[in-house]
């Protein structure tokens, strides 16, 4: 049995660093059980309609039409949804949202169930054509909850507290990312995870699939990472990189822009090793990289075409919305191609990637001051990140230099994408995007992403500081924190009083 004596200062700097990953581990959990025991059910985030398919999903039956509300998931939706989100004290005599049904009369109570719950069963699920991965973890999540004996309101929160492992994961998974890219830097590698686990991104207090976008794509990178970095890439690596990649696809397509830049990558990878005449001996890795990821992927999409009429199923979330595809002479009058229309692009999609987009009494819970600091400080360190990435004095290895060419590509083209969207289509009578707003702002598309922005925001943020040391670094890292915190608890704060969340329950 080793001593502690005989450990190098390397292993103790090991255990050091997993000591402090697992108390932001700790610290991620906690952070996401507070605010999502904190909001009530439902959000303005299309929260029923996801909760709806997780409870189709629990039965195991997949949709392969549009459907409507499900009758089980109508009775939650009945009694636990609050008019907190897009109601207004206003509208209401006593100038007061309805209290919870629970308080009330069992006569009421039943009467009003019968009456909401008929309601959302005529509400058309235009949400089932997503790709099924979260769903069906989702499912099996809910069922372990009744296999516990949870009911109703404790039932619905213990299914959004399946985020709070994703957010754990999240830290592990920013870390290892952090720790392959910067192996000598301990500031990169702590400052990813550390921002990990105090982001204030409301996505993680609700239910809804691009939650598990970064915890998909971020072991994706590891994995392109490790192919990268081979000299001959194995077949277990090729397996595991095709089963994350198919992962990826079949948590949410617009996740798409993220796997065609990793794609690109691996393709780099296997043209240097063609040059080198090493390509034969990493045709079994090939061959089972292909295998993992097109059976999934493929399949999906069969399904698509065959149920949904499109091998995206995107059409039908499209028809339900009214969008319609503009003519390619009319993209070029977008307002994005205008400084005050761009600046409207990037701040809105900065802003709520990273606090989100939650409504409270009708109104963004933001605050334009906040706002504009992520978008600033967002920006001006991806440039500063680039800038670096670019220099005649960089000091990065061939390796690092192209992993960090991977997260940039990888951040941007999600930004291109979402660009792109907001061009092609004539918005019709849709609230968000509309003809008047016509912009994806909504960041939680692009969480697919959140790693990589972060490796490439820290990259960035340590540039600027170059000329200071660590003790430096990590204050301002301490300052960063304490504003994310802070601002996040003055934002959301009207919701810890709300009677319909879990501390009332």
């Amino acid at each position: 049995m080793a001593h502690v004596g005989t450990l190098s200062p390397f292993v103790l700097s090991q255990l050091k660093e997993r000591k402090i990953i697992f108390l932001l581990f700790c610290v991620a959990a906690i952070h996401v059980f507070i605010f999502s025991a904190a909001f009530p059910f439902f959000t303005n985030i299309d929260e029923p309609i996801h909760f709806d398919l997780v409870v189709k999903y629990s039965h195991g039956h997949v949709p392969r039409k549009l459907e409507a509300v499900s009758p089980e998931s109508s009775i939650y939706l009945s009694l636990y949804s609050s008019l907190a989100y897009l109601g207004t004290p206003d509208g209401f005599t006593d100038q007061k949202l309805p209290s919870p049904p629970w308080t009330q009369s069992v006569e009421k109570m039943q009467h009003d169930l019968a009456l909401n719950s008929a309601a959302w069963q005529t509400q058309q699920n235009y949400e089932v054509s997503q790709p099924p991965l979260y769903y069906a973890l989702a499912g099996l999540w809910w069922h372990i909850g009744k296999w516990c004996g949870f009911e109703g309101g404790r039932l619905l929160y213990w299914l959004r507290f399946l985020n709070i492992l994703m957010a754990g994961a999240l830290v592990w998974i920013g870390y290892a990312a952090a720790k392959l890219i910067f192996p000598g830097h301990l500031f990169l590698r702590m400052a990813v995870p550390t921002l990990l686990a105090f982001l204030p991104q409301s996505a993680f207090y609700s239910i809804e699939n691009d939650i598990l976008s970064p915890l998909c794509f971020g072991l994706l990178l590891v994995c392109t990472y490790n192919w990268m970095s081979a000299d001959v890439p194995s077949v277990r690596l090729g397996f595991l990189t095709g089963l994350v990649f198919a992962a990826t696809f079949l948590t949410k397509l617009t996740n798409l822009p993220l796997l065609i830049v990793t794609g690109g990558f691996i393709f780099f990878k296997m043209w240097h090793l063609h040059k080198s005449e090493t390509l034969r001996i990493s045709y079994p890795a090939l061959a089972a990289f292909s295998l993992s990821a097109g059976l999934p992927i493929a399949s999906w999409l069969a399904w698509c075409k065959y149920n949904f009429g499109d091998f995206s199923g995107s059409e039908l979330k499209i028809e339900h919305f009214g969008w319609i595809n503009k003519p390619y002479s009319e993209w070029w009058h977008h307002p994005i191609f205008m400084p005050g229309g761009l600046w409207t692009f990037l701040s809105g999609l900065m802003s709520t990637f990273w606090q989100g987009e939650f409504w409270w009494h009708n109104k963004p819970m933001a605050l334009p001051t906040v706002d504009m600091i992520y978008t600033i400080t967002s920006i001006c360190f991806v440039v500063m990140a680039l800038i670096a990435l670019f220099s005649k004095k960089n000091t990065e290895s061939k390796l690092q230099h192209e992993a960090l060419l991977l997260v940039f590509c990888s951040f941007v083209a999600m930004i291109v994408f979402f660009g792109f969207l907001s061009i092609i289509y004539d918005f019709n009578g849709c609230p968000n995007p509309s003809r008047e707003h016509p912009y994806f702002t909504s960041g939680r598309l692009i969480l697919g992403a959140l790693i990589p922005f972060l490796l490439v925001f820290v990259f960035g943020l340590d540039r600027t500081l170059g000329r200071f040391g660590n003790v430096m670094k990590f204050s301002v890292l301490g300052g960063i924190i304490f504003f994310m915190l802070t601002s996040e608890i003055i934002i959301d704060w009207p919701a810890f009083s709300n009677e319909f969340n879990w501390f009332h329950l």
